[in-house]
């Protein structure tokens, strides 16, 4: 009885979070509506008077600016173009997506996580599905698309359940999100909008913010998940899914000869390509090291963008001509025009969330509000772990409703960065704890993109999975993500180690 009534609730809470998810406008509408509301706001703020004193300069104030006045409206109209082409995370996502476009559409990205799940022993293949996950991110959602379903394949080809082989790459896919060894695409996506919402504060900081800011972390990250998410799916998800008694069976499809001859070739070009970039910053003479002792100093990080293209272009290039996959230069154009298409909803969304970000920084809002926001956090004296603890809280809450990163954090950043600036915390570091608890919720959340295509391919071994069986599953490498994360986290609060390349844990002035 005391099961059924716990199952019930956690069928109740389910559909509560979807039904409330469904309702929920599109994030473009979102953005629009959040937009509407920062004017009408700052009209009743101003009109009140709302000001606080200035935190950088002292003895200054700052108020509420009507953008609802002759100047307001006017600026709502000039600025509607610069606010969405000097958006940040805009161009820097769809330049980066160039690179990892031709390394997904030429085939190297599905062949090269092919080749690692089915090329270790059979005791790792566990390891090697999580690992081969957590670094998918590198290529956007390929790993939703291409590793998901293959983790199935592959326990069943070996005789073990194949949903808990679908766990534990979806575990490693959407719960290590965040996590890489090398820099991804959404490194840049959400360090633009941090390097904006820290303007709010202090402009020539936010200035010096690099892309690379949550590097050493989302590095160890890695390493972290990979044994954690083992360690779930071994002890605990396939002890309880039991032996498999359906009646599919699959054979594992290994890489063609063709394939093979196509990853050697790129992974030569990425070595050489890594090299050619070295010679730039290693050497003192290297255009990009610019004659720097530091090498935090050096216009390197700065340049991570370009780079990140080229390191992925190369090799996907390379690889596409082995396998034929490239035939000629129409070939390369005709792939980076449909990597353009494919992203031509976050372009919309990218307008929607520039108007909005614009807006709460241009009327003041996003400083009055931090200030105020530190202000209280301090007299409460609710300070450092619990602090951050309940930001993962909320953060992860929130993610259960929009599954999307960078829209969150285009919502939370302008919020919660300049709040926690005026507490201590480093920009960089407020968005590593965010980055935490958007990856950890993810593989529990009904809302998230892929969680209806999870389904369907776990639907092909077990007709009766639903819902509830996938998030069921799923609970304890959220748990135990939260859990492992939160500890490395505590651990990196406490040692003081920096969190990327020059980016410290604490804010000052």
């Amino acid at each position: 009885m005391e099961k059924s009534q716990k199952t019930g609730f956690i069928m109740r809470a389910l559909n509560g979070i979807e039904r409330v998810g469904n309702k929920l406008p599109h994030p473009v509408t979102l953005f629009f509506i959040f937009a509407v509301a920062v004017v009408i706001l700052s009209a009743i703020f101003s009109a009140i008077g709302l000001s606080v004193e200035d935190p950088i300069n002292d003895g200054e104030t700052i108020a509420v600016k009507n953008l609802l006045s002759s100047e307001g409206i006017l600026y709502l109209f000039e600025s509607a173009v610069t606010n969405f082409t000097n958006f940040a995370p805009l161009g820097t996502v769809l330049v980066t997506m160039l690179g990892i476009g031709i390394a997904e559409r030429s085939g190297l990205i599905s062949a090269a996580l092919r080749g690692l799940v089915t090329s270790v022993p059979r005791t790792l293949m566990t390891a090697a599905l999580v690992f081969g996950g957590v670094m998918s991110s590198m290529a956007a959602d390929a790993g939703y698309v291409v590793l998901t379903p293959l983790g199935a394949v592959l326990f069943a080809g070996l005789g073990r359940h194949p949903l808990a082989g679908l766990a534990a790459a979806f575990a490693g896919v959407s719960g290590g999100f965040s996590a890489n060894l090398l820099l991804t695409s959404l490194d840049p996506l959400l360090g633009g909008l941090t390097k904006d919402a820290a303007s709010i504060i202090d402009p020539a900081y936010a200035e010096g913010i690099n892309y690379a800011m949550n590097y050493y972390f989302m590095f160890g990250s890695v390493i972290l998940l990979t044994i954690l998410g083992t360690l779930v799916t071994d002890k605990i998800v396939e002890p309880r899914l039991g032996t498999y008694r359906g009646s599919v069976k699959e054979d594992v499809t290994y890489l063609r000869p063709a394939e093979k001859k196509g990853l050697w070739g790129a992974l030569l070009a990425f070595l050489v390509t890594v090299a050619g970039v070295a010679l730039l910053v290693v050497p003192s003479w290297g255009p990009l090291r610019a004659g720097e002792e530091n090498f935090i100093d050096t216009p390197f990080l700065g340049t991570l963008v370009p780079i990140i293209l080229i390191v992925f272009f190369i090799p996907g290039l390379v690889y596409g001509l082995i396998t034929k996959e490239i035939k000629n230069d129409k070939d390369v154009a005709n792939q980076l025009s449909e990597t353009m298409a494919t992203m031509g909803a976050y372009i919309v969304l990218a307008f929607a969330a520039a108007q909005f970000v614009a807006y709460f920084s241009e009327s003041n809002l996003g400083t009055v509000l931090a200030v105020k926001g530190a202000a209280l956090i301090d007299a409460t004296g609710f300070k450092g772990i619990p602090l951050i603890l309940t930001f993962i809280v909320v953060s992860g809450f929130i993610n259960l409703f929009i599954g999307s990163a960078s829209a969150k954090w285009a919502i939370m950043a302008p919020v919660f960065i300049p709040m926690m600036m005026l507490s201590g915390y480093s920009p960089e570091f407020t968005q590593l704890v965010y980055r935490i608890a958007d990856s950890t919720t993810n593989v529990i959340s009904p809302l998230m993109p892929y969680f209806a295509i999870v389904i369907a391919f776990a639907q092909k071994y077990d007709k009766k999975v639903g819902i509830g069986t996938l998030v069921s599953t799923m609970l304890p490498y959220s748990i135990a993500f939260t859990i492992g994360w939160v500890i490395m986290l505590l651990i990196w609060m406490l040692t003081g180690l920096p969190i990327g390349p020059g980016t410290p844990i604490e804010y000052t002035q």
